[in-house]
């Protein structure tokens, strides 16, 4: 249990690293803080909404993933196109970041907060 903490917690300070650094890029905004937070709710309504419409095919995921730029476009200055552009620069650094760490044995392959890492 308590691994499974650790290794979510870990995961959701990297999956916000990338959400700062979308942030940082896209509305140049520079509160860590926010980020994290903005990577928790995202995790969780990515969860929650994956949970009830996920299965539905092609749908589903379509769905899970606009639930989650709401979320970023809710948070952050901007609109819809902003909050795709953060997304996908946080996708790609969380790539970075969790590649890095997958070399040197330090994690594996994935993080909390950005979909689809």
């Amino acid at each position: 249990m308590i691994e499974s903490l650790i290794v979510f917690a870990v995961s959701l300070l990297i999956g916000a690293i990338g959400i700062y650094a979308g942030a940082k890029v896209i509305v140049d905004s520079e509160d860590y803080t926010y980020a994290l937070v903005t990577a928790l709710l995202g995790a969780i309504i990515w969860g929650v909404v994956g949970f009830f419409f996920g299965w539905i095919p092609l749908l589903g995921p379509l769905l899970v993933f606009v639930a989650y730029l709401a979320i970023i476009n809710a948070r952050y200055p901007g609109g819809w196109v902003d909050a795709a552009a953060i997304t996908i620069v946080a996708w790609l650094s969380v790539l970075i970041v969790l590649y890095v760490l997958a070399l040197v044995g330090v994690t594996g392959f994935d993080a909390v907060g950005v979909p689809g890492v």
